[in-house]
């Protein structure tokens, strides 16, 4: 269904430059006291998601072809750091919007989704038949206790404990803050693949209440192979954000993130179904029908007379 978010690049992050388009394509220039204004030009074609950070302007011819090709763009924080807004392509079908409302508001089918977001971070086959919601909370916490206790002990780091405190950001020590900079960049990720599909970020089945709800779902599969070892790993980095996020970024050309984020999201939606939808950019609008579920649009609906 989404070749091209599954195939293209992971993300890019930009500030303090002027976006926009020309005859060749879309250039971010950058101005330094030092070299001038040097220009870059952007694999729009190739790129799921850009992040926008503080100082950067973009024009509305470039937008308007970012949105062609499918690249979502996020507008953020310093350094990726929180997700104040986004713009995503109008091209996207709602499919799996709708399979994830219906899956959403049943109470069955959410907690089944919940327990398949679960056992997929603890691995197929390993939770015991009949476990509950409640005991996978307890069994997941310990798990990432367990995990937390194994790195701080291969990093002979002593004791270590999870913080995350904007108030008092500048006295936490390297790997909180790492883990911090590296799970920002992976939400980024992970909200581009949940637009790009269609989805809602805010209709969460485990998190709950908050704009980003799914993304911190999905984020989490993800955490204790990716951006928990590697906050450890920078234990003693003077600079671990930054770090972080550079390490972060080249991991991930190994790691194929983006495919696994769509297909580990329709496996939870549709776990018993194989997707093979229209192509998005050639499918109408249809019309709701309360008994076929939907009719073609475009079409004139006139009874004969």
């Amino acid at each position: 269904m989404l070749p091209r978010v599954a195939d293209s690049l992971s993300f890019l992050y930009l500030d303090i430059v002027r976006i926009h388009q020309d005859d060749t394509g879309v250039r971010a220039e950058v101005t330094s006291d030092r070299r001038g204004t040097e220009t870059v030009y952007l694999p729009t074609a190739a790129l799921s998601c850009v992040l926008l950070g503080p100082g950067t302007s973009i024009t509305a011819r470039a937008l308007a072809t970012l949105a062609r090709h499918g690249t979502t763009v996020l507008i953020t924080g310093a350094g990726g750091v929180r997700c104040y807004a986004a713009a995503l392509p109008d091209s996207l079908t709602t499919s799996w919007l709708e399979r994830q409302t219906r899956a959403w508001v049943d109470d069955t089918q959410h907690v089944a989704v919940a327990t398949a977001m679960y056992e997929k971070r603890f691995g197929h086959g390993t939770v015991p038949p009949g476990t509950n919601l409640a005991q996978l909370r307890g069994l997941e916490g310990q798990r990432v206790k367990a995990h937390y206790r194994l790195l701080a002990q291969q990093y002979k780091i002593g004791r270590f404990r999870r913080a995350y405190d904007p108030a008092s950001w500048d006295t936490q020590d390297p790997v909180n803050l790492a883990l911090s900079s590296a799970n920002t960049c992976l939400y980024g990720i992970v909200h581009a693949a949940i637009l790009a599909l269609g989805c809602s970020p805010a209709l969460g089945f485990v998190h709950n209440g908050n704009q980003q709800a799914f993304v911190y779902d999905i984020a989490d599969l993800y955490k204790a192979e990716l951006t928990i070892p590697l906050a450890f790993s920078l234990h003693s980095a003077t600079n671990p954000e930054a770090d972080a996020r550079r390490s972060f970024r080249d991991g991930l050309r190994l790691f194929g993130l983006l495919p696994r984020i769509v297909t580990d999201i329709q496996q939870l939606l549709a776990p018993h179904t194989s997707y093979d939808g229209p192509d998005p950019e050639e499918q109408l609008v249809d019309l709701w029908d309360p008994i076929s579920g939907a009719i073609p649009g475009g079409t004139n609906h006139a009874f004969d007379t």
